[in-house]
């Protein structure tokens, strides 16, 4: 009990390192990508934690079978390289009783992932979603922000503002740049608004105006001096109409209820690809525990880089069989569940291959000396 303590001990801290460097890692460039929406307009800057928060449990149910995997490499590994392990194999510890003790903390690893995958990681999906959807409905005066250039409607308007009172009613210093397109899709060259106020004005049929006030217009080519000037003293300009919409069609928030008996591709490939990421925590485990075995003199990163490659392998297999399986390209009675045969046969032929090879050395080497 004291030997599983301790080797659980060293797995699990492991494990918490590795994967809380590897999260940081993940939502750092994620929260970069959603950063740059916000400032591009695409997104409320008040919404990001919130949606870093929906996308955490999905970033989750990948990182931890990795954290484990390369938890088990590097504590195990400390173990042989500080010859910990070979006193405790002196005492009777054999590989298949060490992959015993470590299935124990990757079983709770494999449950939090289960739970990941099957019902939090789908439920941070579909708020993600809705979020986005909200975002979607805003018009530009919901994110315009002060003293800032927005470019929106994919660059054929900017809009700019150098003020803007707390309750987002009123504008002052407005500038607004869009282009003219005609009955034909060609470019007819460019307006220009510029006024001293502005207000919202929703009208009782739905449709929002900026109403702007005291200020100029200008129509015209650039690099043509054909240019037309109007001065006006109120000015509506029509705010495209959002559409809310509450329909979730991400295949990844689909409750997992509602993926079951769905004989769909894309409904089986959704429902096998999140029962495939548990049953990968055991797998690993598997592969982890005779590729954690290292030579003193060798190092303990020596079998760091093909178990990572092996680790990828896996992964991208998995993930590409998804996608075949979406496509129709892989019968549906056979699904995913060859990648993880295969793996789970490397992992078998990893676990037993060097007793053997031992084994048959030791043979040898008796069959030498009674010769001599």
């Amino acid at each position: 009990m004291i030997v599983f303590r301790y080797l659980s001990r060293e797995v699990l801290v492991t494990l918490s390192a590795v994967s809380a460097v590897l999260l940081v890692i993940i939502m750092s460039g994620r929260f970069v990508k959603f950063l740059a929406q916000a400032a591009s307009g695409a997104l409320d800057p008040g919404s990001l934690f919130l949606i870093m928060g929906f996308r955490m449990p999905g970033f989750l149910q990948l990182i931890l079978p990795l954290g484990l995997f390369l938890g088990i490499l590097l504590a195990y590994g400390r173990l042989y390289l500080e010859s910990e392990m070979t006193v405790l194999s002196a005492t009777g510890m054999s590989q298949q009783r060490l992959l015993a003790m470590t299935l124990v903390p990757a079983t709770g690893v494999a449950l939090v992932v289960a739970w990941l995958s099957l019902s939090l990681a789908p439920q941070g999906s579909m708020q993600f979603q809705l979020v986005l959807n909200k975002q979607d409905a805003m018009t530009e005066f919901d994110t315009l922000v002060p003293g800032r250039f927005q470019a929106l409607n994919d660059g054929s308007r900017v809009t700019y503002t150098e003020r803007m009172t707390e309750d987002r009613a009123n504008l002052g210093g407005v500038f607004i740049s869009e282009k003219r397109l005609g009955q034909d899709q060609k470019d007819r060259g460019i307006s220009v608004l510029v006024a001293d106020s502005g207000r919202q004005e929703i009208r009782p049929d739905g449709n929002r105006y900026l109403i702007l006030e005291n200020g100029y217009r200008y129509d015209g080519s650039p690099g043509q001096a054909d240019y037309r000037a109007i001065k006006y003293d109120t000015y509506g300009v029509l705010l495209a109409r959002p559409e809310i919409s509450n329909e979730v069609t991400d295949r990844d928030a689909m409750p997992t209820s509602a993926l079951w008996g769905n004989p769909e591709p894309r409904a089986v490939a959704e429902l096998q690809w999140r029962l495939s990421l548990p049953l990968l925590v055991f797998i690993v485990t598997l592969m982890a525990v005779p590729l954690s075995r290292v030579n003193p003199r060798q190092g303990r990163f020596l079998k760091l880089l093909p178990a990572i490659l092996l680790y990828m392998a896996y992964l991208t297999i998995l993930i590409s069989a998804r996608g075949s399986l979406e496509k129709g390209k892989i019968p549906l009675g056979l699904g995913l569940w060859w990648v993880h045969g295969i793996f789970l046969s490397i992992g078998l032929g990893l676990l037993y291959w060097e007793p053997l090879r031992l084994k048959m050395a030791s043979r040898r080497s008796m069959k030498e000396m009674a010769r001599g």
